[in-house]
């Protein structure tokens, strides 16, 4: 990125509005899992004109922020010079180091190959760690932001559904149950057999959870 580039959350939610306003794309059908969810909420705060409905899977919410034993060592790793970072994402390479609670472990039950394929990039490159630890200091930088974002989720009257993991480790399922009840048009799914990376544990189901949806929810 630019290095100018304003890589804070909202920063970032900016940018996926301006790539919607650029491909002039309307009736969108935004979903958004782990940090992709609060980015999605981030987005219903602006008023989100081109989203015709949301679908927020096991996501950041309320004052789980920096969520969980994972959030909170991506919040340290944040803190160091990018050299440093580099040194600290590759004790990542052994998998059972991967596998624990404050790196990977109850983010993904079976995703483990896609976590280290995702995790070479900042591994090899110098300027992809520069804008990773931009990114993460600047996303914690505010630790109520996503508290501030629930206060608009009211306002998002048009379809909404909220998948969530039942055995989640790192978000917790009640928050699945609250944005379900902010949002006036929100409603709940549960799935069992996963951790927070529904789309890595359980892709099958929650493709089509959210084809279900779409063709329901069709104008």
């Amino acid at each position: 990125m630019h290095a100018a580039a304003d890589l804070s959350l909202p920063g970032t939610a900016r940018l996926v509005a301006e790539f919607l306003d650029r491909l002039d794309l309307h009736d969108v059908t935004l979903v958004g899992n782990d940090t992709g969810g609060a980015l999605v909420q981030l987005l219903i705060c602006d008023g989100a004109a081109r989203v015709r409905r949301v679908v927020l899977v096991s996501c950041e919410a309320f004052d789980n922020f920096p969520p969980g034993l994972t959030g909170r060592t991506l919040m340290f790793a944040g803190k160091l010079w990018p050299w440093a970072f580099g040194v600290f994402m590759q004790q990542m390479r052994p998998r059972p180091l991967r596998r624990l609670p404050i790196a990977f472990g109850w983010l993904t039950m079976r995703g483990d190959a896609a976590t280290i394929r995702r995790l070479k990039p900042v591994m090899t490159s110098p300027e992809i760690r520069r804008d990773a630890v931009r990114a993460l200091r600047t996303a914690f930088a505010d630790t109520h932001l996503m508290l501030k974002a629930a206060e608009y989720l009211p306002t998002f009257n048009r379809p909404a559904l909220v998948v969530w993991a039942r055995g989640d480790r790192v978000m917790p399922p009640e928050h699945g149950r609250r944005l379900a009840d902010l949002l006036p048009q929100g409603r709940l799914v549960e799935v069992d057999d996963s951790y927070t990376l529904i789309p890595l544990d359980q892709p099958a189901r929650l493709a089509r959870i959210i084809q279900d949806f779409t063709i329901e929810m069709r104008p």
